[in-house]
């Protein structure tokens, strides 16, 4: 069965103009103007062929047509936000679908996650993929990605964007080289890599030195497992933490946003 093409933003307007009886009062609670309610109107009428209002001296007036349908259209709206409802419970309020580079997951993020569960102990998480895994594919709630800004998604810098030099103790003073971190001018390169982790594993391997995330070495250096050359530097790429808008409306992902935020120098 075909279904009639609903003129939804029209209907919402026609259901807030007769409440109020007022097209001003309705633009407010729309927070549209006046005008905009009077064009939703007139067009509805166009396309139903009838007349929804009438000026008066007292004022604003429905006509018998508009009237007869008000029943049945409070209803389909309260029916569309039990939709919307039984949509959002579907989508469990304590698990987490995400998808991040793993070497990051492993350095930073994993305890991050585990000090959320702490504070929420029905949190759960699954790590789907890579940074790069797709959203509608893999169902994800969020990404983890290492990038310049969150692109065509909504997004947040986890932490401002720090890079360093690491080499590993007594490592050899030649270069790793990784996509978008040549080597200095005047220093050999011996390796040549495809991604952060890797560069972290000949890094920490004893193959050379390479600049990288401060969030992705932080705890090696702190440790001694690394160490620094020369001194943390500004970077324009940082972790990003993305999604869609849909999945960034979430109440538990804003709350993740929210508990990193207010735990990020931690």
């Amino acid at each position: 069965m075909k279904r009639t093409h609903l003129p939804l933003n029209g209907l919402r307007v026609l259901d807030a103009a007769a409440r109020h009886l007022s097209f001003t009062r309705a633009a407010d609670e729309l927070a549209v103007t006046p005008a905009a309610v009077g064009q939703q109107i007139r067009a509805l009428e166009d396309m139903l062929g009838v007349v929804l209002f009438r000026r008066t001296p007292k004022g604003l007036e429905l006509t018998d047509e508009a009237g007869a349908g008000l029943d049945s259209l409070r209803e389909g709206f309260l029916r569309f936000e039990e939709s919307v409802q039984a949509m959002q419970a579907g989508q469990a309020s304590h698990k987490f679908t995400f998808a991040a580079p793993r070497d990051f997951f492993g350095a930073w993020f994993a305890r991050r996650l585990a000090d959320f569960q702490v504070a929420n102990p029905d949190a759960e998480f699954h790590m789907a993929g890579g940074a790069m895994a797709d959203f509608t594919e893999a169902n994800l709630d969020f990404a983890v990605r290492l990038a310049e800004g969150p692109g065509d998604l909504e997004g947040v810098l986890l932490r401002p964007g720090k890079e360093i030099v690491v080499s590993a103790p007594n490592g050899p003073e030649v270069w790793i080289s990784w996509p978008g971190v040549p080597a200095p001018d005047g220093m050999k390169h011996t390796v040549q890599v495809g991604a952060t982790g890797q560069a972290l594993a000949a890094v920490t391997g004893k193959m050379g030195r390479t600049r990288l995330p401060l969030q992705l070495v932080e705890d090696s250096l702190a440790s001694g497992e690394l160490v620094a050359i020369g001194d943390v530097q500004d970077s324009r790429i940082g972790y990003w933490l993305v999604a869609p808008r849909p999945q960034w409306r979430q109440k538990k992902v804003r709350a993740l946003v929210e508990f990193l935020q207010a735990t990020a120098s931690e």
